[in-house]
């Protein structure tokens, strides 16, 4: 199942009369991408924004980030069951705009507690965010709209703006291209005496009980899903989105998924035989959680007959309890195991900072937590819903890590490191 990464690297946005690419500079018709976005009714107006990076700017709250892609004709389609029609994900050929961002302002959440981009200062060097260059979206919902329904026009506006911008590209040869494939459980003994790998990675949980048209794997909201075996490429090429409240990892992510991308790397160094994921979920009882984990965790013995596996969580504290015991139950199954966490404690003790403890879960990657965070000096260029948020968003104020989209992640792609002093 091979996917082919055409890449045209952007080294600069711009408006122009057309939307086109030429050379590394994107350019965008602000005109047709707006009357693009507005063909959704609940829609009642949307501004555009241009940052680069170096640009002393901040911008919140934040819906989302993405990266623009779009599949070429006739090989598969954008965001499958959100965008495009159901079809499988993760092979063909898939355009994308690497140094290109969409981030989309979300109009209708408070700024306390909400996630931000900041493109400068100690701040913006921990933000990987800081060195793209966005397209800033600020798309106004119908005011008589439910919380949830103009949480999907925010989505709907997500994606379909970032397969218009890449689409410029289909015509152009790509500057670079990548092929990732991994062949799976069935040809992992034609490379005999490598460790065979899977990773599981909870893409929802369920303490959030996700809205009924809150699209995360393949166009669902996940509500009754069990474990699903995808392959990896799935991951990377528009199955997975993140949710309303992306809990510290965006759609960009997905598309970077910076566990899965190594592991295919190790794969084709010959390092290991890469046999396949797992997407699971949090449960929000003990009952499900159980089934999930026992799942989970058999599928990556039976199915994928995988010797180590790495895991992730979503989320907040509880997740932690799942992640955990699948890979306790992996442990004793024969399979070597590596958990990523964050600390979760209020209180800086050591006791509360993991919320599990199995001897057999040993090998823990911490991802940093809230106890690392900037001073931030006051900025003139802000981009909020409201001239009120912008006000507030542009102070001088303390921004703990947790508040700075991609700089701690459960998911993998954390831009701090612990040491032992």
């Amino acid at each position: 199942m091979p996917l082919t990464l055409a890449n045209h690297p952007i080294s600069d946005l711009q408006y122009g009369d057309s939307t086109r690419l030429e050379g590394g500079t994107l350019f965008i018709n602000s005109d047709e991408l707006l009357h693009y976005l507005l063909g959704d009714s609940r829609l009642s107006r949307v501004h555009l924004d241009i940052v680069h990076p170096g640009d002393i700017c901040r911008f919140g709250p934040i819906f989302d980030i993405l990266e623009p892609r779009a599949k070429a004709a006739g090989a598969g389609s954008d965001f499958p069951g959100v965008l495009g029609p159901m079809q499988v994900a993760g092979e063909g050929i898939t355009h994308v705009l690497p140094g290109a961002a969409v981030s989309v302002i979300d109009t209708g959440t408070p700024l306390a507690g909400s996630k931000v981009v900041e493109m400068t200062g100690e701040a913006g060097e921990a933000c990987p965010y800081a060195a793209l260059h966005h397209l800033v979206i600020t798309p106004e919902t119908q005011p008589e709209l439910e919380r949830h329904v103009a949480q999907h026009a925010l989505r709907l506006a997500s994606v379909k703006a970032a397969a218009y911008l890449a689409r410029a590209a289909l015509d152009h040869t790509p500057t670079a291209t990548e092929v990732l494939d991994t062949p799976g459980p069935a040809g992992a003994h034609e490379r005999a005496g490598l460790p065979r790998f899977a990773y599981i990675g909870q893409i929802h949980s369920r303490q959030r009980v996700a809205e009924v048209d809150e699209q995360i794997f393949y166009g669902s909201n996940t509500t009754g899903m069990v474990p699903v075996m995808l392959h990896p490429n799935e991951w990377l090429d528009g199955a997975i989105i993140a949710g309303h409240q992306n809990m510290g990892v965006e759609t960009y992510f997905y598309q970077n998924h910076p566990v899965i991308t190594e592991l295919i790397r190790w794969h084709q160094e010959g390092k290991i035989n890469f046999v396949g994921t797992i997407a699971t979920m949090a449960a929000s009882d003990n009952e499900d959680r159980e089934r999930n984990c026992m799942l989970a965790s058999q599928q990556a013995r039976w199915n994928l007959a995988a010797d180590a596996v790495i895991l992730t969580k979503f989320g907040g504290g509880a997740p932690h309890a799942d992640m955990s015991l699948t890979a306790k139950l992996c442990e004793e199954l024969g399979m070597s195991t590596s958990v990523q966490v964050s600390d979760m404690s209020s209180d800086r003790q050591a006791e509360s900072a993991l919320l599990f403890n199995y001897p057999e879960v040993d090998a823990i990657v911490y991802v940093g937590g809230n106890d690392t965070g900037w001073e931030v000096p006051a900025v003139e260029r802000v981009i909020a819903a409201t001239p009120e948020l912008a006000a507030a968003l542009g102070e001088p104020q303390k921004l703990p890590s947790g508040r700075i989209c991609g700089v701690t992640s459960q998911q993998g792609a954390s831009h701090l490191r612990s040491f032992i002093y």
